[in-house]
């Protein structure tokens, strides 16, 4: 996000246990499983969890999943009794419409097009930790900037109890990221698209919520419920990690990184309805956040900038046959900035908004189509967008997606030890960080090979 490129904090003590526990877990443990190693934990295949078959959309069985802690288990055999470790690997193809400036790449080396890129190699820890705690926890080899960073983690612990007859489910998440522990597809963490490259050109603008904060610039804990299958509340706050623990887990150099300024509510209530193969979901989440000024490392006396995120999402699964799934999702941030401290009180309050659809059909979850829409758009404002020819963030675009997935349904060839997603995605704007003319040159296609094993 273009507000929060440099921002730095000083260490907080009680985020570097909370980083330690996390870390503990993550490799103290010998009787967790990881991510094709969900299958051997639970003896379901991957097709249960995942409408594709592979990937981060959730079936509803897989958000009981997730929402139990990771804890459900079920398999039997040796597979069942290994150790909790999984791996995957991603690479892609680029190709743009306008060739690029390699000067403009953060490496050397790739050409002005049609590049390959060897986007990342992850190793997992995930699955059943001990009891009722739970954890998905993701090391990274970025192939792009030649570095190891701590990605997506989320350490649960849950259980389960009654009220008049109605079951409740409620637990407690440690994470590492707004919206990574969340159930559904519509936010920032596991949204649509589902993978990219480094390459492709990108808006420079993004509200808090929706991924400006990514993963190790911040610590979150947060408390939540699910009431009678019905209605789903959370709440809790995050912080950010000193620089020097920024730095041992993403690389982050000081001043890279977004800093709070003390923690920041984040809260989440959804209302879901699964009948018949039907399933529907509506929802609501938010943060408010004080954000530090860039390269005062961590000095709070001049004050920070206020942000405000509210959301709102929907989500439609027809399930009924597992031969045609079909799939609708949206969502619609308003962000509120308070900027006048960065901004010497030359700007007050600006406003940012984004909307977000997409919808899907899957055969055999094997083969899948995905057309997305998303729009961005705030206010005018030169000091706040210097870049930008028209001084707005507007941006406008759609992406189309194929996928094939070969493997991950009962009784498929190398389960539960192999799965494999392979996709080609374009992506058109017609408006691109506030122009409109020229703007086609952007437009992407990939070429995508996700293997995990």
């Amino acid at each position: 996000m273009q507000n929060f490129l440099h921002l730095p904090r000083k260490s907080k003590p009680f985020l570097a246990a909370w980083a330690l526990l996390v870390l503990t877990t993550a490799i103290s443990f010998t009787d967790a499983q990881a991510v094709p190693s969900f299958t051997r934990q639970t003896g379901a295949a991957c097709s249960q969890c995942h409408t594709q078959s592979f990937g981060p959309n959730l079936t509803p069985f897989g958000r009981d999943f997730k929402l139990g802690g990771y804890t459900m288990t079920g398999g039997s055999g040796a597979n069942a009794n290994l150790p909790p470790i999984s791996a995957m690997i991603e690479g892609s193809l680029t190709h743009t419409d306008k060739d690029q400036d390699p000067a403009n790449f953060d490496q050397a080396g790739y050409d002005k097009n049609d590049n390959f890129t060897f986007d990342q190699a992850s190793l997992f820890y995930a699955g059943k930790v001990y009891g009722k705690v739970g954890a998905f926890s993701q090391f990274t080899y970025d192939g792009y900037a030649d570095g190891v960073a701590w990605d997506n983690a989320d350490i649960r612990y849950s259980d389960q109890t009654e009220l008049m007859d109605k079951p409740i489910t409620y637990g407690i998440s440690l994470n590492n990221s707004p919206t990574v522990q969340d159930l559904w597809n519509t936010t920032a963490a596991w949204g649509f698209p589902y993978n990219g490259s480094a390459l492709q050109p990108g808006i420079a603008t993004a509200a808090l919520i929706d991924g400006a904060l990514g993963t190790s610039q911040v610590g979150g804990a947060t408390a939540y419920t699910m009431i009678d299958n019905l209605l789903y509340l959370e709440a809790g706050a995050y912080d950010s990690f000193s620089n020097d623990l920024q730095g041992a887990l993403a690389g982050a150099v000081p001043g890279g990184y977004i800093k709070l300024d003390g923690p920041a509510p984040y809260w989440r209530t959804a209302l879901q309805y699964d009948t018949k193969g039907h399933f529907f979901a509506v929802g609501h989440y938010g943060m408010s956040a004080d954000v530090l000024l860039p390269n005062t490392l961590g000095d709070a006396s001049n004050g920070a900038d206020h942000y405000t995120d509210i959301a709102f999402d929907a989500t439609y699964q027809y399930m009924a046959n597992p031969k045609h799934i079909f799939e609708v999702k949206t969502t619609f941030i308003h962000e509120n900035q308070n900027l006048s401290v960065s901004r010497n009180g030359g700007t007050g309050n600006t406003e940012l908004d984004t909307f977000k659809f997409n919808g899907a059909y899957t055969f055999d979850q094997t083969y899948g189509v995905t057309f997305a829409y998303n729009k961005l758009y705030g206010s005018r404002n030169g000091n706040v967008y210097p870049d930008s020819v028209s001084f707005k963030p507007n941006s406008e675009y759609y992406t189309a997606e194929l996928v094939y997935v070969p493997f991950g349904k009962s009784g498929s060839a190398w389960a539960p030890w192999l799965n494999l997603r392979t996709s080609l995605q374009y992506i058109g704007y017609s408006q691109f960080d506030g122009a409109t003319q020229f703007v086609n040159g952007n437009n992407t296609f990939m070429l995508n090979g996700w293997l995990a094993f």
